[in-house]
């Protein structure tokens, strides 16, 4: 069994997340500021991140990219509720967690998020897994960037067998999916949590390479769409939307919920959400129109590739 290597995860975010906003920046021509933090001595976790955020640039409303890296000597019941021999064991989690929310409406919000997890007591074994993935929230369909986002995802999960991509990519359906609206949050991609599959080394492949495929997946859309003129109608319809996402990121999402339940810095869990977002009673797009193309189209579980 591979040993587990702790601080070559801490090196390779670290790296991530600087690489992801050169990206974006150069892209949008604005700068994310810099917010290094540190846990307090009192705090019931301990640790450091650091939290990028690019505000009202040319391409990107807002984009955050988030490092963190995290321990704490009990892991609290709500936050280990399906694992409960974790109940109360020390742990450490890290992670590059980012959203994106073009300006454009038919630039489609991006998010990835890459994670390792341990959970560690003196004379027991070391419960450790990797997670993440990336998925794609269009506001206006488009087949060409559906067909180059999924075949991205299953290039990064290629070189690890041929039923890895079919089987992240169904999880990913089922994990962004709006239970309380009966919906997915956008066309999907990859997802998994507690992953040791080949033990540390494999695992952490599989993840290092999900990392490595975002901007691939991404950008190409991006440049191909920033320049589509739109007017008020889009951008109703897209921040009509982007109260879907809200949704999501608030009720269903773990990763949020561990964060805010663990004594998380909450500035930093919710960059997820967009500058703007709204809300509508009841409504419903107008049939045969663009607005209803999404939904009835690409708001649908399919194997794009």
């Amino acid at each position: 069994m591979s040993a587990i290597d702790a601080a070559a995860v801490e090196t390779y975010l670290c790296a991530l997340q600087t690489r992801i906003c050169d990206a974006l920046s150069a892209i949008d021509g604005g700068a994310f500021a810099t917010d290094d933090w540190r846990k307090p001595a009192d705090s019931p976790l301990q640790g450091r991140g650091c939290t990028r955020v690019l505000s009202d640039g040319a391409v990107f409303e807002r984009a955050g990219v988030a490092f963190s890296d995290v321990s704490g000597a009990r892991l609290p019941p709500s936050a280990s509720q399906s694992r409960p021999e974790l109940v109360g064991r020390a742990f450490r989690a890290m992670g590059v967690s980012l959203v994106i929310h073009p300006r454009n409406p038919h630039v489609p919000t991006a998010h990835a998020n890459v994670r390792f997890f341990v959970a560690d007591e003196p004379g027991q074994t070391p419960v450790w897994w990797f997670g993440g993935g990336f998925d794609l929230t269009p506001y206006y369909g488009y087949d060409e960037d559906a067909r180059h986002w999924h075949a991205a995802a299953r290039d990064a999960c290629a070189p690890f067998g041929a039923h890895v991509y079919p089987r992240l990519k169904r999880w990913c359906d089922e994990y962004f999916f709006l239970k309380h609206r009966l919906e997915p949050r956008g066309i999907g991609g990859l997802f998994f949590d507690d992953w040791r599959e080949g033990g540390f080394d494999a695992s952490f492949a599989l993840m290092r390479s999900v990392g490595d495929h975002f901007l691939p997946a991404y950008v190409p859309i991006v440049e191909r769409r920033r320049h589509t003129p739109y007017g008020e109608r889009e951008r109703d319809w897209q921040l009509y939307r982007r109260g879907r996402y809200v949704e999501f990121n608030l009720v269903w999402d773990r990763g949020t919920l561990f964060g805010l339940q663990s004594g998380g810095r909450t500035e930093s869990i919710l960059m997820s959400m967009p500058p703007l977002a709204a809300w509508r009673y009841d409504y419903a797009p107008e049939p045969g129109s663009p607005e209803a193309e999404l939904c009835e189209r690409y708001l649908k579980p399919r194997d794009w590739v």
